[in-house]
């Protein structure tokens, strides 16, 4: 029997568990035969899963309740996904949400999954990257202020974000030649400078070092301009600089479906595209669609590896 897929519903108080139940009733077909574990809090993933008719007692699913009396149930969950797939236990790992706020008030240290998931893995710097539609796209900075993004976008930044996108595409995607894309900071790239000095400081050695390594890069070029490649199919990956650069266009075109995956882990971790959404609870109204792109796109991701 295949490895076994983890999923974590995240938040018990979210519409995590519902979406994960939705979405694994909505797969029954694909998944009938896949081993998959689902790692959580029992009471809130069972008051949807039974509701559905999900079974876990017999087949290739089943469910585990980590026990930590100094962690949220969410973030032992994590921790418990990490620790089998870095075990070669598990082939992959998805996450449901988490609310980063609340976390942090329980003393959560951690920004957020990915960075929560880099340091299990003692990887100091993980990509964020999502997949929705034609476009994927890799950010250099995630969740910081607007004002701080300029410093932040360094040469050394830029080309680690090419270099572990690049990787990503060909070992785990299985790309043979990928073509990436990178934004500039600044309206028009810049402008050569009329409108900035960091695309041309910065951007550009950075893009230029990675294509002197073999790699198919271009940069800096506008934003509208790699987004249109993407969504023509000419470029593979859009590195974007700071997170809205990058996640409006796509949400824009895959709100719902898109798929939030890590880059540069010894793991394949994929996640939903969205937050808790406490007011979406028990209303009904919680769409499963991003979670079920989530499942798929692990398991594809999986493969390709293999």
């Amino acid at each position: 029997m295949s490895l076994p897929l983890v999923i974590t519903p995240g938040d018990p108080d979210g519409i995590g568990p519902e979406v994960t139940a939705r979405a694994l009733a909505h797969m029954a077909p694909e998944l009938r035969t896949v081993p998959v574990c689902v790692v959580g809090a029992r009471e809130a993933f069972f008051r949807y899963a039974a509701e559905l008719g999900l079974s876990f007692d017999e087949g290739a699913w089943t469910f585990l309740e980590p026990g930590s009396d100094e962690e949220q149930v969410e973030v032992a969950s994590v921790r418990w996904g990490v620790k089998a797939c870095l075990e070669q236990r598990a082939s992959a790992l998805v996450t449901g949400p988490i609310h980063k706020a609340k976390l942090a008030r329980s003393g959560f240290s951690h920004t957020g999954h990915t960075d929560f998931i880099g340091s299990l893995c003692e990887v100091e710097r993980p990509v964020m990257a999502f997949i929705g539609g034609p476009v994927r796209v890799a950010l250099v900075t995630v969740h910081v202020p607007l004002r701080s993004v300029p410093s932040q976008v360094t040469a050394p930044r830029v080309a680690h974000t090419i270099r572990v996108a690049h990787r990503a595409l060909v070992a785990q995607l299985g790309l043979s030649d990928p073509h990436l894309t990178v934004c500039g900071l600044n309206p028009h790239a810049g402008d050569q400078g009329l409108l900035g000095d960091e695309d041309e400081t910065h951007i550009r050695p950075a893009v230029e070092a990675c294509r002197e390594e073999g790699m198919k890069v271009v940069g800096p070029v506008s934003s509208e301009a790699a987004f249109c490649a993407a969504v023509a199919g000419t470029t593979d990956l859009v590195v974007a600089m700071y997170h809205d650069q990058g996640l409006t266009p796509l949400k824009a075109l895959a709100f719902g479906q898109s798929v939030n995956w890590t880059l540069g882990l010894p793991l394949i971790r994929t996640s939903v595209d969205h937050g808790t959404a406490y007011d979406l609870v028990g209303t009904g109204r919680a769409s499963h669609e991003s979670m079920v792109s989530a499942i798929r796109w692990a398991r594809r991701l999986s493969a390709a590896r293999s």
